[in-house]
């Protein structure tokens, strides 16, 4: 006869991937989501003596992981944002750049590693997704309030139905459709809103030639017209395609060699980008997420965070010696 544990984690480990995605969407925030993911394991294993069946495995999984989320929130009264959440962009030109502001909460990217399945995933799982962790989605997210925030994840993503989204949040159904409608009214329609940031192999792979070459024409022809550019935790972002390219050969490609080494993240393709050093290795320098629309890339989301590389499984150094 299987033991306690044992069971336990034949049962819950299955749903352990979703709802790291589940709490990543909550709260923005990639680590923040390890750790509330790490306390609903620990407060189901607690009570799994306790759980009567009344409701399948994976929605009492989900209340306790979306109260754990609420509690969070509530706890940190901290929004997590994008540079593009905070003003307008710079209008200043390449030459004026914010300094580095870490104190403000800053929105993480999300390794797909961490939440895809390959074993198990089909396409259409793939599809949702990409859609539903893509960083404009997420960032959108979090100018709701918690609750309206978890009732539309619980029916619109994860698509249970009222009376099960009443109970994960301890509300009425009538108080559950309230918040439902609310949120949906201040959040731009998905299916409208959604961009096709596949992993198209060709960009990405030219992207990369363009910055390890320090070609500035190879990046301006990847780039769309209404290109954005990112760069947390600096406050200045760039929108358009002269000022983006303007920065990049400005800021960027100034004779500094790199290594970028190809990532997927936030259901799309990025890459790891390191920094050569006086001793010939290369530092950890960000973490760029790419969405890519008919071919061109349409947004650069780059994470001065070194911190994230270990969420990737990626070391903060490269020898001189290692090649792709």
């Amino acid at each position: 006869m299987p033991s306690r544990e044992a069971e336990f984690a034949r049962r819950t480990d299955p749903f352990r991937r979703e709802l790291l995605a589940h709490c990543y969407r909550m709260l923005g925030s990639y680590h923040d989501a390890e750790d509330v993911l790490q306390e609903t394991y620990l407060r189901a294993w607690r009570g799994y003596d306790a759980f009567e069946e009344r409701a399948s495995m994976r929605t009492w999984l989900y209340r306790i992981a979306t109260n754990a989320c609420l509690n969070a929130l509530e706890r940190s009264g901290r929004q997590r944002v994008l540079p593009s959440g905070l003003g307008p962009a710079s209008s200043d030109g390449p030459g004026v750049l914010g300094d580095h502001e870490p104190e403000i909460p800053w929105l993480q990217p999300l390794p797909d590693a961490a939440v895809a399945d390959p074993a198990s995933d089909d396409p259409a799982t793939i599809a949702d997704r990409r859609e539903t962790t893509r960083l404009a989605f997420v960032a959108a997210l979090q100018q709701l309030p918690a609750r309206q925030r978890a009732a539309l994840l619980l029916r619109d993503v994860l698509t249970l139905s009222a009376a099960e989204t009443a109970e994960v949040l301890e509300l009425t159904v009538p108080a559950v459709n309230s918040a439902l409608q609310r949120a949906r009214a201040q959040l731009p329609n998905r299916q409208e809103d959604a961009v096709a940031s596949t992993i198209d192999q060709r960009v990405v792979e030219q992207y990369v030639a363009a910055f390890e070459a320090t070609d500035i024409d190879l990046l301006a022809g990847l780039l769309r017209r209404d290109v954005r550019l990112e760069m947390p935790p600096i406050p200045t972002w760039f929108s358009g395609y002269d000022d983006v390219l303007s920065f990049f050969a400005e800021r960027v490609m100034t004779g500094v060699a790199r290594r970028l080494l190809p990532i997927q993240a936030n259901g799309g393709p990025g890459v790891a980008a390191y920094v050569r050093q006086a001793d010939g290795t290369f530092a950890a320098h960000s973490i760029q997420v790419l969405e890519i629309e008919d071919g061109g890339i349409s947004c650069v989301y780059a994470f001065l965070d070194r911190s994230l590389f270990t969420a990737f499984g990626l070391p903060d150094s490269l020898a001189p010696a290692v090649r792709r």
